[in-house]
């Protein structure tokens, strides 16, 4: 019988042993961590951006974290020449790719490759006139009905077709509500994404099972197969018939890709999760700083009525309403935190060399709340996006759709909604929050969703019924 044997050198022993990297070049400051694990245990709370930011302001921008067997630099500032652009943009080729935790990769499986919004904002402003009609004195839960709208939004475009009320799902024998449909695609993946899987961290253990972790990514995954599965089917069934389909599942099927369906499905999801969460985190927190500040409420609903009059918003070029929109994304970045990227190839970033086989974390939270860079970042003030250094119709003002050759493809469309959806809200309602909603600023783990919904009061403005049709 053959046997197996593990070599153990002084290199390996210092890499088991001790928790930091050796250096080279310009002097590169380190986190103190314990052996074996690093700087785990200092990210416990699943909020890395926040800590990274603490960490910044102590060890400069950039610093290097062990995160167990992984070495990892860290990025933070955001000035023309920055770090984090050079690691994005000027030096992709030799960091090209991003580390996602086990969860996400089994979740994407390798896929990674107007009508309908104007329906979907008056869908919303009659759920909200309904309620000043019938609940005036209740606060509204702005989340709660955004979400499906918004969630109804990225199926059409993605299948030409929202779900009513129901679905079916063969492979699962049951039927799912709406809601129900929505927690499968969008909550539950992102969930169990953020469950860090220990092996990520001791890649030499990787033949260790964790059966618990496994089995509970898998039922998500499942789920989101088997209704992702049922909805392509129903739109290929459309297509045979003849009918045409102008959506995304038409476009890949009607071009011959050489994609198989397992991909198609993944590919047109990621698209669906996407745009979902992310457009309706930053809605919400644009929301909450407008109810919060009704100096900025009042500057915005003037801005809308001197171009529009008593005319529905709709999507009109408004220099304070881009810069509502450039303010949320620095302080509320809906994704706070961008996955690792992987160093293939010994290379430099800012005078420092970086060997390969290390990671770069580049933290989109901590770029634009960087003093040198912005006057009070921990305030939410849009006249700074007012400053002629800034394009008042750009959409990389800020990090929060990356940089280089992979930015975020949807970044038009995000900003499209938002300034829709927003203007319109503000241009029916006047907005405040509910007493003790000020100062609820919690958030989610690696994301930036606010823990608990904005609740708010509305009132609606003289002119609402011209805007929505609601007399």
């Amino acid at each position: 019988m053959s046997r197996k044997y593990f070599i153990i050198t002084p290199r390996t022993i210092r890499e088991l042993i001790f928790s930091y990297p050796s250096e080279t070049g310009r002097e590169l400051r380190m986190v103190p961590g314990l052996p074996l694990i690093g700087n785990l245990l200092q990210l416990k709370d699943k909020k890395p951006h926040r800590t990274f930011g603490r960490w910044a302001e102590e060890y400069g921008p950039i610093y290097s974290i062990r995160l167990g067997h992984s070495t990892v630099f860290v990025l933070k500032d955001l000035n023309d020449t920055s770090l984090a652009k050079e690691a994005m943009v000027t030096k992709f080729s030799s960091i090209t790719t991003k580390k996602f935790p086990r969860a996400w990769k089994i979740l994407t499986a390798k896929s990674m490759v107007a009508s309908s919004q104007d329906t979907m904002t008056d869908n919303i402003l009659r759920s909200l006139h309904t309620h000043a009609m019938e609940n005036l004195l209740e606060p509204v839960n702005l989340r709660e009905i955004c979400k499906l709208e918004i969630f109804g939004l990225t199926l059409k475009q993605a299948f030409g077709k929202d779900i009513q009320s129901s679905l079916y799902v063969k492979g699962l024998g049951k039927t799912f509500t709406r809601d129900e449909i929505f927690n499968i695609l969008v909550i539950d993946p992102i969930v169990v994404a953020i469950d860090m899987d220990w092996r990520d961290f001791f890649p030499y253990l990787s033949w260790v099972p964790n059966k618990s972790f496994e089995m509970k990514v898998q039922h998500v995954t499942m789920r989101v197969q088997e209704v992702m599965k049922t909805l392509f089917q129903e739109q290929k069934k459309r297509i045979s018939m003849g009918e045409e389909v102008t959506a995304f599942v038409g476009l890949l099927l009607s071009e011959g890709t050489n994609l198989t369906e397992t991909q198609l499905i993944k590919l047109i999801w990621e698209t669906i999760i996407a745009g979902t969460d992310t457009t309706l985190v930053a809605i919400e927190w644009a929301m909450y700083e407008l109810a919060k500040n009704p100096k900025y409420q009042d500057h915005l609903y003037r801005e809308i009525q001197k171009v529009c009059g008593n005319s529905k918003y709709a999507e009109e070029p408004l220099a304070y309403l881009s810069a509502i929109f450039h303010e949320t994304l620095r302080k509320h970045s809906p994704a706070p935190f961008d996955p690792l990227r992987y160093v293939h190839e010994d290379t430099q970033l800012g005078g420092h060399d970086i060997p390969a086989g290390s990671e770069i974390a580049i933290n989109i939270y901590g770029c634009p709340m960087d003093k040198e860079q912005y006057d009070l970042p921990e305030e939410w003030r849009p006249e700074r996006f007012l400053d002629d250094k800034y394009d008042p119709a750009g959409l990389f003002n800020t990090m929060a759709f990356g940089s280089g050759k992979r930015a975020c493809a949807g970044a038009l469309q995000a900003k499209t909604i938002f300034c829709t959806v927003v203007g319109r809200l503000i241009q029916d309602f006047e907005w405040s929050l509910k007493e003790g909603e000020e100062d609820d600023v919690n958030t989610g783990t690696l994301t930036s969703q606010k823990h608990n919904p904005m609740l708010a009061m509305i009132t609606p403005r003289d002119n609402s019924h011209l805007s929505t049709g609601l007399a």
